[in-house]
């Protein structure tokens, strides 16, 4: 059984098509022959649009390029002339460091939120994920079918059935609460004078959706564009090829024969028995002995509670649970000792004599004047770290989990830490079949866990809880509190933003360092995304009009 829908295009489409990706109708494929800027730029769109990138390349791109040069090009037959050329650099001397010179723009379609976050997780890689904030999922796959993950293995179950039943439940409640919460959005937050209609609308939307996303089983199809060198796509498929849920295995297979017909020579050896599978069978084996001799020796431990738990009145919760103490004096020497010909040591013990202004100067100096929160200081605030036990609804930690220059591990996906319901679901007057919806995710998780352990995470709903750790350094810590307490951010992981930024300030008394991360927004936003389109209105009436100009 094939579990993906498969596109149609017309002979012409195809034509086009075959120049520019390694397939026509599977849902992995690389882009090919196309100059970076729009390999970004179709990525970029790629995240808030409903559309395949096929269809959105033939839609909104064909036309704006000149394509004539590239009639005899066919990128489906691959290449072979890269294996010839890197063959022996590569495979025969072992030169690790030539497969980070070649890099892969690949289109990853059809991915479960479970399996989305496997693709998401090597730290060298760039990823674009399809967002829930712009694209509603009421509408149906080409196959007539809700845009959720259909393991054979599960469907071929006496379970079957049931898990076919009760997700497309969850997606008819999804799509007659979305049009519900539309509305009474739009009626409590009338447009505002000087705003467009479309304006209003979009911001009135991504509302809605934003309400309403938590009632999305994890096995809700995404998209993902990811960009990678040949070293951070050999270690991503090894991790996959070794991970225990079976449709990462196989979409790791589809990616591996579509990488080689760009990149064949860097992944030459991931299927070797005595390289890569050598390798992925020692990743399989020390995670099967771990999870063995934890279950063993704290056997009350990975028992599922069986309360929910988290923060009060369904708030996320954050705990700081490691701090350096004297981490601010350490980023203080950190930012003093290049500067001196003494050892580190030395300057951390002349920084501790210093009075609390001095200290203050010093850092104040080193981060200057931050007119916008890409403004970020140098690696001297790496020197100090925090650790975080987080417990979110599964919606926001899809997006904090893609912050890949921290640590970031989490629990298994279930149901028994409880769930969120937003303010505007309660408000509405919708909290009755929202609650109803995540309760029939509950029973489903609850029915395929003796059968079928890691794929009961697909029925679980994205309103639920998941806790997970993450550590970061100061730096880090800046740009992911300043970043995702912006005014357009989802308000669950703005909260965690925030409360971080506060506990770095209060428990871990690092008033200078919380000081410095001076674009932590505190606000609250009725229409999150209201400013932001503003802005967009605005940037396309400039461009519009800078066109008209050299157009006369």
């Amino acid at each position: 059984m094939f579990p993906y829908a498969v596109e149609t295009f017309s002979t012409d489409e195809e034509d086009i098509l075959r120049r520019y990706v390694t397939n026509l109708d599977r849902p992995v494929f690389a882009l090919v022959n196309l100059p970076e800027v729009v390999k970004g730029a179709l990525f970029a769109r790629y995240s808030r649009s409903p559309k395949s990138l096929r269809r959105l390349f033939l839609d909104e791109f064909v036309g704006e390029l000149d394509i004539s040069g590239d009639v005899t090009v066919d990128a489906t037959v691959g290449v072979e002339r890269a294996e010839q050329l890197y063959e022996k650099v590569f495979f025969e001397y072992g030169d690790d460091s030539v497969a980070q010179l070649g890099g892969v723009h690949l289109a990853c379609e059809q991915a479960s939120n479970v399996l989305t976050k496997v693709l998401e997780w090597g730290r060298l890689m760039a990823y674009l994920e399809q967002s829930t904030r712009y694209i509603a999922y009421n509408n149906r796959l080409s196959t007539g079918h809700y845009r959720y993950y259909r393991d054979p293995g599960l469907l071929d179950s006496p379970l079957g059935a049931r898990y076919v039943g009760d997700m497309d439940r969850m997606f008819d409640t999804y799509g007659e609460l979305l049009d519900t919460a539309r509305a009474w959005l739009a009626a409590r937050h009338p447009r505002q004078p000087g705003d467009s209609d479309f304006v209003h609308r979009q911001a009135v939307r991504a509302k809605a959706l934003d309400a309403l996303r938590g009632l999305l089983p994890a096995a809700s199809l995404s998209n993902v564009g990811i960009y990678g060198t040949g070293q951070s796509y050999e270690m991503l498929l090894l991790r996959m090829r070794s991970h225990p849920l079976a449709e990462a295995r196989n979409y790791g297979d589809l990616m591996l024969e579509e990488l080689r017909k760009v990149i064949p020579s860097f992944l030459q050896r991931v299927d070797l028995p005595d390289r890569g599978g050598a390798w992925t069978a020692y990743l399989d084996r020390t995670h099967r002995e771990t999870g063995r001799l934890v279950e063993e020796l704290f056997p009350d431990l990975v028992t599922p509670v069986d309360h929910p738990v988290g923060g009060p009145a369904g708030q996320p919760s954050v705990t700081l649970l490691d701090f350096d103490p004297d981490g601010e004096e350490k980023v203080i020497a950190a930012i003093c000792a290049p500067l001196t010909d003494r050892p580190e040591e030395e300057v951390l013990r002349r920084v501790g004599l210093l009075g609390a202004e001095e200290k203050r100067s010093l850092l104040r100096a080193y981060v200057g004047d931050r007119s916008n929160r890409r403004h970020r200081p140098g690696r001297a605030l790496e020197r100090t770290g925090y650790r975080f036990d987080v417990v979110t609804d599964y919606g926001a930690f899809r997006d904090l989990q893609r912050h890949r220059m921290l640590t970031i591990e989490w629990q298994p996906l279930g149901s028994t830490l409880g769930y969120n319901v937003p303010e505007v679901v309660e408000e509405a007057g919708l909290t009755e079949r929202f609650v109803a919806s995540l309760e029939r995710s509950r029973q489903l998780c609850e029915a395929l866990l003796p059968v079928f352990p890691v794929e009961s995470a697909y029925a679980v709903a994205l309103a639920y809880r998941i806790r997970y750790s993450m550590q970061m350094n100061a730096r880090e810590a800046m740009h992911l509190t300043e970043l995702r307490s912006g005014p357009q951010g989802h308000p669950s992981y703005r909260w965690v933003a925030q409360e971080m930024h506060r506990l770095i300030a209060d428990q871990a008394g690092h008033r200078l360092l919380a000081e410095a991360m001076s674009h932590v927004d505190y606000g609250a936003e009725d229409l999150e995304r209201l400013d932001a389109e503003r802005r967009a209105e605005g940037k396309r009436k400039s461009m519009t009009a800078a066109g008209n100009r050299a157009n006369p």
